[in-house]
């Protein structure tokens, strides 16, 4: 575990009804909710947002609403994110957003996080395409418009280091293990997602649980509100997940906040009832972290 985690922290998830074709109506609202969180619990130090919240989460829509990411420049979006984090001084994983790459005119669907100062400090690029075809369920293929990334990404926060992955990132473990391991030691990983009403019954309270008790980390799941009347039904239940597989919070389907406390002895104390860092057989099968 991280040896700069020594205090509980407090996080929200924002599960908000976002997407719609109007973007600066989805930032205030994001923005609205924010707000509340911080008003309600004002001693909060990571808030996070849901997948894609500020634009609609469609193939044909990726490329109009992408924007450039950096902290020259910022972009309307970008920069909407950072007052938020410098105003309430917050770590803000804000959720995801179309990006556009200037220099390959590739399309992106991108988590940026940022400081208490408002600074873009990294930006998780979605690794897996969400690229399926359910029989009698859903047809969905991002890399009709998008381009993955190409690194997985641990950022080093002031309370500790936190893992970041997008969505269907979640159902491939090696991103949360090697986060999870040396050098890496994240206490947490945090998933913006929109896992839909087909997906989401079947496997979203599994994986989280599944990454959590793998690694004995947090595993945290925001996701937006279920809206009946877009194209995309999003599940909903955004959730907090300990590291003994037990969860600590969760939402319905509509707009909602939820809170939890991430407590450091939760971590060292079930790591010492079950030992898995000292158990595994490196001498029979590949460390990935390495």
């Amino acid at each position: 575990m991280s040896k700069i985690l020594s205090q509980k922290i407090k996080i929200a998830l924002i599960q908000l009804n976002g997407s719609s074709p109007n973007k600066l109506d989805n930032l205030n609202r994001a923005a609205k909710f924010v707000e509340m969180a911080m008003t309600k619990q004002p001693d909060t130090q990571i808030v996070v947002l849901p997948e894609c919240f500020n634009s609609p989460y469609a193939v044909t829509k990726f490329r109009e609403n992408a924007e450039v990411i950096n902290n020259d420049n910022k972009s309307q979006s970008i920069d909407f994110l950072s007052k938020i984090a410098s105003k309430y001084n917050i770590t803000l994983i804000g959720g995801s957003i179309p990006e556009i790459d200037p220099m390959t005119n590739k399309i992106y669907n991108t988590s940026p996080i940022f400081n208490g100062k408002g600074d873009l400090i990294d930006i998780h690029r979605k690794v897996h395409l969400f690229d399926v075809d359910i029989p009698n369920g859903i047809t969905f293929k991002e890399s009709e418009t998008l381009s993955p990334g190409t690194k997985l990404t641990t950022v080093k926060t002031q309370y500790g280091n936190i893992g970041v992955g997008i969505c269907y990132d979640m159902r491939f473990p090696e991103l949360t293990t090697i986060s999870a391991r040396e050098p890496n030691n994240a206490f947490a990983m945090i998933f913006p997602s929109a896992f839909n009403t087909v997906t989401g019954p079947m496997h979203w309270h599994l994986l989280a649980r599944s990454r959590a008790v793998d690694n004995q980390i947090y595993t945290i799941l925001c996701s937006p509100a279920r809206n009946m009347e877009s194209s995309y039904h999003a599940y909903g239940h955004s959730l907090v997940c300990n590291p003994k597989g037990e969860i600590i919070a969760e939402a319905g389907e509509g707009e909602e906040i939820i809170y939890a406390e991430l407590n450091p002895e939760e971590i060292q104390n079930f790591r010492q009832s079950v030992p898995l860092l000292n158990q595994r057989r490196f001498d029979l099968y590949k460390d990935i972290s390495k």
